[in-house]
């Protein structure tokens, strides 16, 4: 795939701000050392935005250079990063877009009937749309081993995330919803750790498909479908739904070839 990704972004200005570094330190004073410092500064800062913000950093880049991405297998990327092209033989072009699911909620939780009444929820969701859907569900088993910490950390964020929407003027009743059901999942997480109970990891991401006589044409119903379906499931499965662009979307193209063969490079590809 002829593409850089955010980490090798990042790891290229780590490069260049060591290398800035010994200049800085070879040079023994002036300006050349003021000028080696500045650059390792502004490239260590450079590669902690990509590690941390690229799938926002690196769409805005590639829209404003209007560049274009093409994989070794004919898929396109457009500049805004958001959905993948193909032409068919046929003529027509394919556009597909990705969004995840992030769930609060983990089904062990549940009593027989709320299950039940989820699948219900799904199942009429599903009904309602009249396109071919694919929802992926990435299941692995957590280590235990440093587990907890991360659960608590996780909890605390969410917790203070509830607490400065609840302290606002207006706050915002759907975030509140959203973060007391997140709270909750750690805590249920948690809970289950204490009771020895091995914890279960999932990544679930859905796809959807539309083509088109053109390549623009293709591409505004995928996106006007991915918008209906982010409604959709978000109301009837009561979860958070947001498209996938830049690295994150790249990642989901890469699972429908081959996935993580063990849980630790998953986790590490999630970082």
């Amino acid at each position: 795939m002829i593409e850089i990704s955010n980490k090798q972004l990042a790891y290229g200005s780590l490069v260049i701000g060591l290398f800035a570094t010994l200049v800085a330190i070879a040079s023994g004073g002036g300006i050349f050392t003021m000028l080696g410092a500045a650059i390792a500064g502004i490239a260590t800062l450079t590669a902690i935005l990509f590690l941390k913000y690229g799938y926002l950093i690196v769409p805005l880049f590639t829209q404003k250079g209007n560049i274009l991405l093409v994989t070794d297998t004919g898929y396109e990327i457009p500049p805004s990063q958001d959905v993948v092209v193909k032409k068919a033989p046929s003529g027509l072009f394919y556009a597909s877009a990705f969004l995840v699911l992030k769930i609060y909620e983990s089904m062990l939780e549940k009593s027989e009937e709320e299950v039940m009444n989820y699948s219900k929820f799904f199942e009429r969701a599903i009904s309602n749309i009249k396109y071919v859907t694919k929802v992926s569900y990435l299941l692995y088993a957590e280590e235990i081993s440093e587990k907890r910490k991360i659960l608590e950390t996780k909890k605390a964020e969410a917790q203070l995330r509830l607490a400065r929407e609840r302290e606002k003027a207006e706050p915002d009743v759907l975030k509140i919803d959203r973060y007391e059901r997140e709270v909750a999942m750690w805590s249920a997480q948690l809970d289950s750790l204490t009771r020895g109970v091995k914890p279960m990891g999932v990544v679930a991401y859905v796809m959807t498909t539309a083509s088109g006589i053109t390549k623009e044409e293709a591409i505004s119903k995928v996106k006007a479908q991915a918008s209906e379906l982010k409604a959709t499931l978000s109301n009837a499965l009561n979860v958070e739904v947001e498209p996938l662009t830049a690295d994150e979307m790249l990642r989901v193209v890469e699972w429908e070839k081959t996935l993580p063969t063990t849980p630790e490079e998953l986790e590490n590809q999630l970082v």
